[in-house]
């Protein structure tokens, strides 16, 4: 339980094992029948401050911090229960949730677990910002980010993906705004329920927030937490290298589409764990995303 960011309405969520290869869906509880919307690609309605997704008439605003908590935490199949259309912001972070998954637990399924390999590097632009997935043999990120605004200024930062790493690094960096668009934005409509408990807000000489930052480079880390949570939206982990220079939503999902329209730069892998803990990769015998279409 807890408020919506966006608009500031109480909200809850509820999240619930799902059966293997299902990827993620969320379940609006407080519509009659329970209508799903799968997150994946071809749902996405916005990318406007934060990711929405929608399919006939249902929405769901805000996703990226929980599923970025569910990718994170290693979950590959999960069904969401939402009352509201909103998830709740909670602290500004992924930790709360990467914590309750931590708490519960995760359980195998039985069933080898799929990774999407990058094996051309894909790119895709939108205004001065970039973001690019290159071959890897593990999934990272190098994210650049660079603001006017001197308090944030130019923060650059390599993560090398882990659960582990995830929960250490990644998942405590919080949300953040500048207060000067704070007036712009609630005219909108939109962070009506932003406060100094669930965002980082900065001026013109220094961060509001009397507890100040996590670490002097929680902006970065806040925006590898957006990115692993926006492209959770293949419906499946990627092994490959992203970079982003000022990425966003808006072309985290412009790379998505490139990564559907050019199958032929990607393969589906399946993980095979050996008796001396090595890890090889043999081929899927499925070739689609599920994310190349939207639920039914």
């Amino acid at each position: 339980m807890g408020t919506a960011l966006h608009t500031g309405l109480e909200t809850s969520v509820r999240i619930t094992p799902s059966e293997p290869d299902t990827g993620y869906r969320f379940r609006r509880t407080d519509i009659p029948g329970t209508p799903e919307v799968e997150a994946s690609v071809a749902n996405i309605r916005d990318t406007l401050l934060a990711t929405s997704l929608g399919l006939n008439g249902v929405s769901i605003q805000t996703v990226e911090h929980l599923l970025s908590a569910l990718a994170g935490s290693g979950v590959d199949n999960a069904s969401i229960e939402v009352m509201g259309d909103e998830v709740p912001i909670l602290d500004g972070s992924a930790s709360p949730f990467a914590r309750g998954i931590e708490t519960v637990g995760l359980c195998e399924q039985g069933v080898p677990k799929r990774l999407l390999r990058i094996k051309e590097s894909i790119g895709a632009e939108k205004g001065n910002s970039t973001a690019i997935l290159k071959p890897s043999d593990a999934f990272s990120i190098h994210f650049i980010i660079e603001f006017e605004n001197t308090v944030v200024g130019r923060q650059e930062l390599d993560f090398h993906y882990s659960p582990e790493a995830y929960r250490k690094d990644i998942a405590f960096a919080r949300t953040f705004g500048f207060m000067k668009d704070a007036e712009y934005l609630m005219e909108k409509g939109l962070a009506l329920g932003g406060s100094l408990e669930n965002a980082v807000v900065v001026g013109d000489d220094g961060v509001i927030n009397p507890e100040g930052l996590r670490s002097p480079d929680e902006f970065v880390r806040h925006k590898i937490l957006d990115t692993i949570g926006d492209l959770s939206l293949l419906g499946i982990p990627i092994l490959g290298a992203y970079s982003g220079f000022k990425a966003g939503h808006g072309v985290n999902r412009f790379l998505m589409q490139e990564v559907m329209s050019q199958p032929a730069k990607w393969d589906l892998v399946c993980i095979e764990e050996t008796d001396s803990d090595e890890i090889n990769f043999y081929p899927a015998h499925d070739t689609g995303l599920p994310s190349m279409v939207s639920s039914p």
